[in-house]
């Protein structure tokens, strides 16, 4: 599943899903590198 999260105020990276964090976070694998952040909320 690909899932878009927020790295910083303008940072956005949408990558396959690997986890989510205790605290909310998201982990995405974008090619061999794996990025860590907020997930964006979603569309009504």
């Amino acid at each position: 599943m690909i899932e878009t999260i927020v790295l910083g105020s303008c940072v956005s990276v949408q990558g396959a899903f690997v986890a989510r964090r205790p605290d909310g976070r998201i982990v995405v694998r974008v090619g061999d590198r794996l990025y860590e952040g907020r997930p964006v909320n979603k569309a009504a």
